[in-house]
């Protein structure tokens, strides 16, 4: 299968609208679909502490030297869904902990004093989301930070109405990304739709075929009268056709037959990993030889089992953490959990490593505080703090004065991480794209 090359992003930024700020839910609600449907790789990696005394020397090497935290502890809460029938988020407790300990033990906690987690479980339920807002509230905390969580407005009205810092992976709610005040968001809102885009004008495609799941998460920034992308590919004269394919269908080859008919020069595939396997084995059945782009919730083990080496070779995948390489920040993450988790962690999965991610950057934006941790402080610390890399991003970095993504100041960083896959679905080499924050 013919796959075109690397897209350049030297045009990415006046392509940014503030419309595209719907596009992060699509992100972060897929990283709940794959935790749903199992994001584990079925050869997990896990760490534990008998790992982490192999290589003494290395591992303290990649946590850094000692500075610990001492005095009286700050508070910072997490609020979690934990254990559903739906999903298991039970992952973000351990490596959040971890992550605390990390923090008060090799960078001095906020501002000398160590870090004291509180955290709270809503099961994933609206008026949980809410109680657990307000236990936050009534224990005082710095500042809350929140991973995969599907119920972000719940968590957010409450907090800001009590001025209460909040630092999320990713939202897609408008009033969030709109919020200059108390919010921080880590995650670009443009990076899943840029991929097709850029990948497309660089092979001079004149056409994208983007095979959305059904859902409306994730159907809303590709179709609709408000739908984030249309305009987006209209601008560069370059025709889009959505097709929504219900979560579920296991033979998409009609689907397919229908989107290659179209003969696009770039498919772009949005779902869960057994939704993009669908995709995929129903486009090579179609005998498709354009590129395919794809989100990184498409890839697992069980993806690699299923979809062809001829499909995955060249497959292009954007993403916000660089798991499935040896890099410095998967060093990092598996470093840090072999040494402070209290249990073994499953360092493949999207949904600790988001929590690692957030943790850390709330931590490291705060690190420096001068005086009192209030909520006014710690707002006016991370607003004022210099750009530095984002904890487990590849190279992504992060700065949290406003002015990140035009028309979303919440935002923190601008792009993403791109890879292409080899013929066993493998990533390669990571590369950061759109970063550029000056």
């Amino acid at each position: 299968m013919h796959h075109a090359s690397v897209a350049s992003d030297s045009t990415r930024d006046h392509r940014r609208v503030r419309t595209a700020r719907r596009v992060a839910g699509i992100l972060f609600s897929l990283s709940l679909l794959a935790a749903a449907c199992g994001d584990d790789d079925d050869e997990a990696t896990t760490t534990t502490e008998a790992e982490a005394s192999e290589g003494t020397s290395s591992t303290d090497d990649v946590l850094g030297p000692e500075n610990k935290a001492t005095g009286e502890p700050v508070k910072i809460g997490l609020i979690s869904h934990g254990a559903t029938e739906a999903l298991d988020n039970d992952i973000e407790l351990v490596v959040a902990e971890a992550t605390v300990e990390w923090l008060n033990n090799h960078h001095g906690g906020m501002g000398g004093r160590p870090f004291e987690l509180v955290t709270c479980v809503d099961g994933n339920d609206p008026a949980k989301a809410a109680d657990c807002a307000n236990r936050m509230i009534e224990e005082e905390v710095a500042g809350v930070v929140l991973g995969s969580h599907s119920q972000p407005e719940s968590v957010y009205i409450p907090l800001d109405e009590a001025g209460v810092p909040v630092m999320f992976y990713a939202t897609g709610v408008a009033k969030i990304l709109d919020d200059s005040d108390n919010a921080f968001v880590l995650a670009d809102a443009n990076s899943t739709i840029n991929l097709p885009l850029e990948v497309a004008k660089e092979a001079d495609a004149s056409k994208v075929g983007a095979v959305v799941i059904d859902v409306p998460a994730a159907l809303q920034g590709w179709q609709g009268d408000n739908a984030t992308a249309p305009p987006l590919f209209e601008a560069e004269d370059i025709e889009l056709d959505v097709v929504p394919v219900p979560l579920g269908t296991a033979d998409m080859t009609p689907q397919m037959q229908t989107v290659a008919s179209g003969d696009p020069g770039v498919v772009h595939v949005l779902g869960n990993d057994s939704f993009c396997i669908a995709a995929f084995n129903g486009l090579e059945a179609v005998a498709y030889e354009g590129q395919i782009t794809a989100i990184s919730q498409c890839m697992s083990d069980a993806t690699r089992t299923a979809v062809s080496g001829e499909v995955l070779d060249g497959i292009k995948v954007t993403a916000s953490a660089p798991i499935g390489t040896e890099n410095p920040s998967t060093e990092l993450y598996e470093a840090v959990m072999a040494t402070y988790a209290d249990s073994e962690v499953d360092t493949t999965r999207t949904t600790g490593y988001s929590a690692f991610t957030t943790v850390a950057g709330f931590g490291m934006a705060v690190k420096d505080i001068d005086g009192e941790p209030t909520h006014e402080n710690v707002i006016a610390t991370i607003e004022g703090m210099e750009l530095m890399d984002l904890p487990g991003a590849g190279g992504l970095q992060y700065r949290c004065d406003r002015t990140a993504v035009d028309g979303d100041p919440a935002v923190c960083v601008a792009g993403s991480l791109v890879t292409t896959l080899d013929d066993k679905g493998q990533p390669s080499e990571y590369q950061v794209v759109g970063n550029d924050m000056g």
